[in-house]
């Protein structure tokens, strides 16, 4: 994502990100893959003749990027990051040098200009889904709630268990109900998650190039629709299947579900800091850190941490 938040709107375009000489650009690349080629110039800048030009590009850490593995430079000033990771967030900036030559008189004076990119790594969220379902009871105080509950968790367990999905923080309270025109119901309130990571997921990892985000997202979606069609059979069983209505049945159309993001250790969301990556989880600044699957980078009482990705203080 080479987006820019709104004090910093740079030129994109075929892949290039232009510099600002009057603002840092801040520029998002996905983890393990290449950054787009950021400009060591404005566009103005690019439409004009340069005589002598010289560019010089120097990293978060102080150094310069000539010669450098992790980088691709070339000799009108791109510069490409490749296979991106954490460690190689920060502040990259490069000095334009060249010269003016008077027509009149021939004489030469020299220029620069220098470019400031604020790249960040970032990852895509990792989904969940919050389930919420209903069902009609005989009496709250029925020992059938609780197997029905379990037998229910069992069935759904089963249906996504090829996906490496399952089934968490699961739970259910009986509650009695007033219904308009049907008197009172006790009904059941499940509740639980659809998680993507069930043991063995880290395998399905393995087999894909890079980053795992985009196949384990897809596979907890698939998860999510394979319960919501387990729940729409239950509204059609009970019109059409049963001579008698179970003693336990769900409740037409209470099914319900809430997307939950998380990140990784070491990102975290901040939709102010990083309004060009909203939605991204973006890798925590120096002197910030993320242990968990948490969406916020906390602050540090230790100081001293000045790394990106920071997973412990």
């Amino acid at each position: 994502r080479a987006e820019e938040e709104q004090h910093s709107v740079g030129l994109v375009e075929r892949n290039y990100v232009y510099g600002n000489p009057k603002h840092e650009v801040c520029v998002y690349v996905k983890v393990f893959t290449n950054s787009p080629f950021l400009l060591c110039m404005d566009l103005a800048r690019s439409q004009e003749e340069l005589i002598d030009p010289n560019y010089l590009w120097i990293g978060p850490d102080g150094r310069s990027l000539e010669g450098q593995l992790h980088v691709n430079l070339t000799a009108t000033g791109k510069l490409m990051l490749l296979g991106f990771k954490e460690y190689m967030s920060g502040a990259y900036t490069c000095t334009l040098s060249h010269k003016i030559i008077e027509t009149t008189t021939q004489e030469e004076r020299a220029m620069s200009e220098t470019y400031k990119f604020m790249v960040y790594a970032y990852r895509e969220a990792d989904h969940a889904y919050q389930v919420f379902v209903r069902f009609t009871t005989r009496e709250c105080e029925l020992q059938a709630n609780g197997l029905f509950f379990e037998e229910l968790l069992k069935i759904l367990t089963n249906i996504i268990s090829d996906l490496t999905c399952h089934i968490t923080e699961s739970s259910y309270k009986c509650h009695s109900v007033r219904i308009p025109n049907q008197g009172l119901l006790h009904e059941l309130f499940i509740s639980f998650q659809v998680n993507p990571f069930a043991e063995g997921w880290e395998d399905v990892c393995k087999q894909v190039p890079y980053d795992c985000e985009d196949v384990t997202n897809m596979r907890v979606q698939e998860a999510r629709d394979r319960i919501g069609e387990f729940f729409r059979k239950q509204t059609y069983a009970l019109r059409h299947e049963f001579q008698t209505v179970p003693t336990i049945h769900y409740v037409e159309s209470s099914f319900s579900v809430t997307h939950i993001d998380s990140c990784r250790p070491g990102f975290g969301k901040n939709d102010v800091t990083h309004q060009g990556c909203a939605s991204c989880c973006v890798v925590c600044e120096p002197g910030t850190y993320s242990p968990n699957n948490e969406v916020t980078c906390q602050l540090c009482t230790d100081p001293q941490v000045r790394m990106y990705g920071a997973r412990f203080c």
